[in-house]
């Protein structure tokens, strides 16, 4: 048996159509949206990605700027101090209290570099025995307190406190 269909019946379905079809159009916008706001953030990710990377790259660009170029002051200092050197072998005429003259005002203007790049000399004639700072090249028996400096064979150096070369010394040895 078929059914029929009242007018009643046919109403109440095209209710129920209408009612499904506005809230599918607002899923579908919904949809939309949401794929939208998808593809933003995904071309933000990928912005941020990129502007990192930009980053990472200017401070490696830096990084490697800063190496070469790190020692450009001193160098340019150091370049006089040479200058000087150079001058003293060009004198062709000079005797030898006119040479040391020479020789000691470039030593002092080494040292002035030296200083104002903080390059420290470590001179410890008479000091205790600091492994930290010294290289004991030799202990001999001698009167004194043990373990103290006797002699400086060669000066050490330390740059901002850090030490660059120990001085070469000869130790008290204890009795």
């Amino acid at each position: 048996m078929q059914e029929q269909n009242t007018p009643d019946d046919v109403h109440a379905t095209e209710a129920e159509t209408h009612e499904h079809a506005p809230a599918e159009a607002n899923h579908e916008e919904r949809i939309a949206a949401l794929e939208a706001a998808l593809e933003e953030a995904k071309a933000q990710v990928l912005y941020v990605k990129a502007e990192g990377e930009n980053i990472r790259r200017r401070a490696s660009d830096d990084i490697d700027k800063a190496r070469k170029f790190a020692l450009e002051k001193f160098s340019g200092e150091l370049l006089a101090v040479k200058d000087s050197l150079d001058a003293a072998l060009a004198v062709e005429n000079a005797d030898v209290a006119s040479y040391k003259n020479g020789v000691e005002l470039t030593a002092k203007q080494l040292l002035s570099v030296f200083e104002k790049f903080n390059i420290a000399e470590i001179n410890p004639l008479g000091q205790k025995f600091d492994p930290n700072k010294h290289q004991a090249i030799s202990m001999v028996p001698a009167e004194g307190e043990p373990n103290t400096v006797l002699s400086v064979l060669q000066k050490g150096y330390a740059l901002n406190e850090r030490v660059l070369r120990p001085a070469l010394v000869t130790v008290i040895q204890p009795q």
